[in-house]
């Protein structure tokens, strides 16, 4: 018996499955060797560059973009009118995509990708075909962007700007965060360069408020215009009084005058019927105009809609609704909510008053600039409104992406009879915008079986079949603006041969800058109603 346990014992040593595992092990041992990943190595610290000092003002040139090409090039012109060197950077492109996956870690969203490899891109031009060292860029130029503390990874973003110019031959090369800069005092107690006063944020805030009246008209009137390309070259001279307006910083209401002027003569004929389709969705995918959303704005343009954005101006109204809202929320807590943002020692009825004010502001100096330039029967939403019908649906305390507003605004759109079909676009993995448009609004679509409604992501690759769904549903849009054009011509007695003589009576029918009240979504059926 004690033989036959024996020869058992070296059978088993013998066994295929050992030598096999004995060999991987010298396999792996060798290539982590080869590949240093059997040494301890340090965890890679952020040292968060940010330091622009006073001194430094007059040789150093800030590089930012993000919002709309107009937004990007008026700010431009309005932080040179402070006194900086600035540059908006170009609309980020397929290229500015491959350098951001390169450098950029896996799993990060568009906005990401497409908004720091647009960093490099042009970071690499400067150094490559201009010849600049990589201590002259980092020294001599700097990029500013928005930070967040927020739910999704949008928070930890900037260290991943950093991380990826850090791989891409750039390292030091500084990033600051517009939310979290002093704009006084920095941590070496010298004076900083970026004065973040109430000069600083009232001319950023015209630049903003300006930046999306002239968006409104452009998308107002591009559709209708007579003459292909004559709205664009109109927009471009307008930019062109406005920038130097600001940069000089001279007044803005003779620029704005004078761009009333270039839009005012625009040939429209609004007797074709076009669909109008809104953009909601996450900020920067529903914001930018390039790669990163498909160019969807200019696609549906093509396709023979007219759009509705959504203004930057809107967001900013909604971050004062969300003060306002956690105020009359924590009044009575103050004691319970003694944390460093709580209301403990603080007087929240002054609070919301200065929110107030800061409401009335915002929408009061939109309407003066929008009415000097010829901007009519524009409105901007009604917070209250919109967190009212959305409540139901998605808690008001919900902050992710643009909170509860993304269901609000398809509400509205539907009740209201404001679009003929809405579109909610955003990055491939963003958790608060896919959760609701591919959520709760399939809810509300079987609310309101009216609503024309399509969620699209983006990966910046598949526009193909993107725009293959876009078609489809907006096959049904279409119909929907004809039947509404349609109707009205019968109700009034109508026919489109009466139209086109009245085409050249300075009526809505072809004055660019005159609107009809609104009854229906189809901006031809409104000038039916109204004529």
């Amino acid at each position: 018996m004690r033989k036959s346990k024996k020869r058992e014992v070296v059978k088993d040593s013998y066994q295929p499955d050992y030598y096999f595992q004995k060999e991987l092990n010298r396999y792996q041992a060798e290539q982590e060797a080869e590949l240093g990943l059997g040494q301890p190595k340090a965890q890679w610290f952020d040292p968060v560059p940010r330091q622009f000092f006073a001194k430094d003002k007059d040789s150093t040139t800030i590089l930012f973009g993000g919002l709309t090409m107009i937004h990007d090039y008026l700010m431009e012109g309005a932080l040179k009118g402070l006194g900086y060197h600035v540059k908006h950077m170009d609309c980020p492109d397929t290229e500015s995509l491959r350098f951001g996956k390169e450098y950029g870690n896996r799993g990060q969203c568009n906005p990401t990708y497409f908004t720091v490899g647009n960093l490099i891109k042009y970071l690499t031009y400067l150094r490559d075909v201009e010849g600049k060292s990589k201590e002259q860029i980092v020294s001599q130029y700097l990029f500013i962007t928005s930070g967040s503390c927020g739910p999704c990874r949008f928070g930890t973003y900037v260290t991943e700007y950093r991380k990826a110019l850090r791989d891409a031959g750039f390292d030091g090369f500084r990033v600051l965060l517009f939310q979290q800069q002093s704009g006084l005092k920095q941590v070496t107690g010298q004076e900083s360069a970026l004065k973040l006063d109430s000069s600083f944020f009232l001319t950023f805030l015209k630049a903003v408020l300006i930046g999306d009246i002239l968006n409104a008209l452009g998308y107002r009137i591009r559709p209708y215009e007579v003459e292909e390309g004559s709205t664009n070259a109109a927009l471009e001279r307008c930019k062109e009084h406005l920038y130097k307006a600001f940069s000089e910083r001279k007044q803005l209401m003779p620029a704005l005058y004078r761009c009333r002027k270039e839009l005012q003569a625009v040939k429209v004929d609004r007797t074709r019927v076009k669909p109008k389709v809104s953009i909601i969705g996450e900020f920067w995918a529903m914001t930018t105009e390039g790669e990163g959303n498909y160019q969807l704005q200019s696609f549906l343009e093509s396709e023979g809609a007219e759009v509705e954005v959504q203004s930057v101006t809107a967001w900013i109204l909604f971050l004062i609704w969300e003060g306002q809202y956690d105020t009359r929320k924590r009044m009575h807590l103050r004691e319970a909510d003694s944390e460093s943002k709580g209301l403990k020692g603080k007087n929240p009825l002054k609070r919301l008053l200065i929110l107030g004010l800061a409401d009335r502001t915002v929408r009061g100096m939109f309407y003066t600039y929008a009415r000097a330039i010829g901007l009519r029967g524009y409105h901007l939403p009604n917070m209250d409104e919109i967190a009212k019908v959305a409540d139901s649906h998605y808690n008001n305390h919900l902050r992710g992406g643009e909170g509860h507003m993304e269901v609000g605004k398809l509400i509205l759109n539907v009740k209201k009879r404001k679009v003929n079909m809405t579109i909610s676009v955003k990055p491939f993995g963003c958790m608060p915008s896919s959760g609701v448009s591919d959520g709760v609004q399939s809810l509300i679509t079987e609310i309101h079986p009216e609503a024309i409604f399509l969620p699209i992501e983006t990966t910046g690759d598949g526009a193909i079949n993107v725009y293959s769904r876009i078609q489809m549903m907006l096959f049904k849009a279409k119909q929907a603006a004809q039947k509404e054009f349609d109707e009205a011509l019968v109700k009034k007695g109508f026919s489109v041969e009466h139209l086109q003589k009245n085409i050249y009576n300075r009526s809505p029918i072809s004055e660019p800058l005159k609107v009809s009240k609104h009854s229906v979504a189809c901006t031809s059926a409104n000038i039916v109603y109204h004529l």
